[in-house]
């Protein structure tokens, strides 16, 4: 797998991870231990959040599992095309409600985004592929998994161990490699908004 670093660069200094850890979609198929999928839950767990209330739920599948047709079908034809060989899909999703005022937790979906990133950060770590992707049917999935409506539906993930660019379609393989970011002054500024 491509090492972000070798293709981007940070125009202030920072730990390496960030540049290296990137979203490929060329996965070789081989099943994953629920124990190895686990560690990333756990590196989940232990991001931060508002008031501690920790809103972030996640549902997983495990290929070969009576569980990974469900998930697999709620992928968009796109998504389908790689996530094939995707050792296990995750729907991310948050808790709406405050767990201690009984009303809507401004920062739920922000914190779960939080889980996310160091759910990727570890797969990263760990030398699995995951890719975050909105691609998937929203309605489908609370119907299907039975996810109340108190819960918002954030995002799927596809998990998996590497596999050479070749194994996916032409078009992919020219996609497969790391992206680079806007500039930093173009989503960050100082004091009142001279963003676009």
């Amino acid at each position: 797998m491509i090492q972000g670093s070798s293709v981007r660069r940070a125009d202030h200094a920072i730990d390496s991870q960030f540049l290296d850890r990137w979203s490929p979609r060329a996965m070789s198929g081989e099943p994953l231990a629920r124990e190895e999928l686990l560690s990333l839950f756990e590196a989940a767990r232990w991001a931060p959040s508002s008031g501690n209330g920790q809103p972030w739920r996640m549902l997983f599948a495990l290929r070969d599992t009576p569980q990974w047709p469900t998930f697999f079908g709620l992928l968009a034809s796109g998504n389908q095309a790689w996530c094939v060989r995707a050792s296990a899909l995750v729907v991310f999703v948050s808790k709406i409600l405050n767990a201690y005022t009984g009303r809507e937790a401004v920062t739920h979906s922000y914190d779960t985004g939080a889980a996310w990133g160091y759910f990727a950060l570890q797969g990263f770590r760990k030398g699995y592929v995951v890719h975050g992707m909105e691609g998937f049917d929203y309605e489908r999935a609370r119907r299907e998994l039975g996810i109340p409506e108190t819960f918002r539906i954030e995002a799927m993930a596809a998990v998996g161990k590497p596999a050479p660019k070749e194994v996916l379609s032409e078009t992919l393989q020219s996609r497969e490699t790391p992206s680079d970011r806007r500039a930093l002054a173009a989503s960050v500024c100082e004091g009142t908004w001279q963003l676009e």
